[in-house]
């Protein structure tokens, strides 16, 4: 006869739940995978490629692949996967700094807003507040007619536009964090304000940080592409994905691929740190395992 104990469901031994939690999940194999294409390109471009980005060729304009050209050539008879592999660079280093900045600046003003509270928490979030008003591709916009169109310019704007969306949710981590008893307890031993906020504070925003970089550094290359396309990015001869496809335009019909390839570029870099993200933000967060 058997039991109460013998009809429950048998539950998974802990190192089996172990070894099935550490296995990377499709989200990850898939994004990484993605993520590790581009990383090649980006570093190729830096040692090598197939041709001079730059050089003009006005001989072997338009030409389709081919085992000469992989990826064919454009007006100007330059090879299309030397610049991809150049816009790959220039794409990623811009989309990195970005978030570096909008990072580092995001966390200091979320930190001292949602710790220090008070007077500096109402200013901090006025001014915040006041910058969310504006959509970010448009306050992008306006910051770039200020300081030009640049390499430089692009990181500067884009990162100040981001600077927001980390307050918000440093801020809100903060203020989950700031009444729990290990912060109490620094405070009652004698650590400064600062010290405490510093210590025992910021090491517990690293894991929404993370997971929100990685959403922002696919919100860049978007951006970032946006900008070029419109004119308003890297100036060329420069190569990047943005200005390839913008260049791409009046010749869609008779050369296909010069709008093509750098457009499948892009794509493959969001989806890729877009799976890459998620599976990123399942492992960090808690509430996600099982």
């Amino acid at each position: 006869m058997k039991t109460l104990r013998d009809a429950a469901p048998a539950s998974i031994p802990a190192p089996a739940r172990l070894r099935q939690r550490n296995l990377p999940s499709f989200n990850a194999l898939i994004g990484g995978t993605l993520l590790l294409v581009l990383l090649l390109l980006a570093v190729g471009g830096i040692v090598w490629t197939p041709y001079d980005p730059l050089r003009l060729d006005l001989g072997h304009r338009f030409l389709a692949p081919s085992w000469s050209h992989w990826l064919g050539t454009d007006e100007f008879g330059r090879d299309v996967l030397s610049r991809i592999m150049i816009g790959a660079r220039t794409s990623l280093w811009i989309s990195l700094l970005t978030v570096l900045l909008a990072i580092t600046v995001g966390t200091l003003f979320g930190l001292l807003a949602g710790y220090l509270r008070g007077w500096v928490d109402r200013l901090l979030m006025m001014v915040n507040d006041a910058l969310l008003a504006f959509p970010g591709m448009l306050l992008a916009l306006g910051l770039l007619a200020i300081v030009g169109a640049s390499q430089y310019g692009i990181v500067l704007a884009l990162g100040i536009a981001y600077v927001p969306t980390v307050v918000r949710v440093v801020r809100s981590t903060v203020l989950s964090l700031r009444e729990r008893e290990f912060i109490e307890a620094s405070r009652v031993i004698g650590n400064s304000e600062m010290y405490t906020m510093w210590r025992h504070i910021a090491p517990n925003c690293v894991a929404p940080l993370i997971v929100l970089a990685t959403s922002m550094f696919g919100w860049a290359i978007l951006s970032e592409s946006a900008l070029s396309f419109l004119g308003l990015g890297v100036p060329p001869p420069a190569a990047t994905w943005g200005n390839m496809l913008a260049s791409s335009r009046p010749h869609l019909v008779t050369a296909p691929w010069l709008g093509f390839f750098p457009g499948l570029m892009i794509a493959i870099a969001l989806v890729g740190i877009n799976l890459f993200g998620d599976a990123l933000r399942d492992r960090l967060d808690p509430r996600m395992s099982r």
